[in-house]
């Protein structure tokens, strides 16, 4: 496939407008075109021994979900390992592309994988998204009725305010009397200039109505999970449960005050990678994710609630065998796919 539309193919299967503000996603690096990719290799972190790996295996196109470049470059030599790969790929003519978030997010993603850790639950998102261009840039509506005398004045002046969109009139009935119904919709900074005009005119301004427009909650979509298991399973059973998910020999595991390893877990949050601020005031019997700082541990099992804790990216690396298979089909199996073997969490049990 050619790289752009290969790039499409991926926005499509996750849409980069749900990853978090503060991310950098999507096409990272690119070789000049055309490039066609053959080979598209999957990994959770891009380290300088898996880009070796990459280069071997003649891959055309990374996808590492953890995004290599994250704080802005600003040179491109051979001094630090973040720069090197940038070197090392475009001297191979080797793609890089990072979804992180995005696939946190969708349903069919990384915390949906890690749900399914616990055996038959149903879950929901801890932070559901909104849709992204809904209602494009406005923030608010504004609809008010004004006679023939001031409506042309009125309208004129509105006109002329920026970061107005959807402005329409139509016939209104009021208090007997025939007028003229406007609506509007508004940024932020354009409703005070817009108040500010119809209050000039009290009877204008008692006459307006200002709506808080919010966007749709998209789905099965967003940040976190928070899981709900057909039966309640107890914390021994449910560690065991993860472990064999993860493919790991040990987890780490808080108890809440209160709790010990054969209080029944009903409802567990969930959120992959660093899962503090995500989960965070959720009431939950059971808190699973990467890592988490000192003191919300200790937050968590102050208000009875228990954490396993399985490393960063050990609640990532898993869903990208589930991944390669997902996306050869979203795909179409025109390209190969395959999963990097030198990935790993860099913290080890000694």
């Amino acid at each position: 496939m050619d790289l752009r539309e290969l790039v499409s193919a991926l926005n499509d299967f996750a849409s980069l407008s749900l990853a978090e503000s503060w991310d950098n996603v999507g096409l990272l690096v690119e070789p000049s075109p055309p490039h066609t990719v053959n080979t598209l290799f999957l990994t959770n972190d891009l380290t300088e021994e898996v880009m070796e790996e990459a280069v071997q295996k003649k891959a055309d196109l990374i996808l590492s979900y953890h995004p290599p470049i994250f704080t802005p470059l600003k040179r491109v030599t051979w001094k630090t390992w973040k720069e090197r790969l940038v070197v090392r790929a475009l001297e191979n003519r080797i793609g890089i592309y990072s979804p992180h978030t995005a696939y946190d997010a969708i349903p069919h993603g990384v915390n949906n994988w890690l749900t399914k850790g616990f055996g038959p639950c149903t879950s929901i998102p801890l932070h559901p998204s909104t849709a992204p261009n809904f209602p494009a840039e406005s923030t608010h509506r504004v609809e008010f009725c004004a006679d023939d005398e001031h409506l042309d004045a009125v309208l004129s002046k509105i006109k002329d305010i920026q970061e107005i969109s959807c402005l329409t009139t139509f016939p209104a009935r009021v208090e007997g009397e025939e007028q003229t119904r406007v609506s509007l919709n508004c940024s932020q900074k354009a409703l005070l200039e817009v108040v500010a005009l119809l209050s000039q005119n009290s009877l204008l301004y008692h006459k307006t109505e200002i709506l808080l427009l919010q966007k749709p909650l998209l789905a099965h979509t967003g940040m976190g999970r928070l899981c709900t298991l057909s039966e309640p399973v107890s914390l021994s059973d449910i560690t065991e449960r993860i472990k064999s998910h993860l493919q790991l020999p040990h987890i780490r595991i808080a108890l809440g005050v209160g709790r010990t390893l054969e209080s029944p877990v009903k409802k567990a949050a969930v959120c992959a990678g660093s899962g503090s601020s995500v989960l965070k005031g959720t009431e939950a019997d059971l808190y699973l994710t990467g890592e988490m700082s000192h003191h919300d541990v200790l937050d968590a099992v102050a208000n009875g609630i228990s954490v396993i804790l399985c490393e960063h990216s050990n609640t990532e690396r898993g869903f990208l065998t589930e991944l390669r298979d997902v996306l050869a089909t979203h795909v179409q199996n025109k390209i190969n796919i395959i999963v990097s073997e030198k990935d790993r969490d860099p913290l080890q049990v000694a």
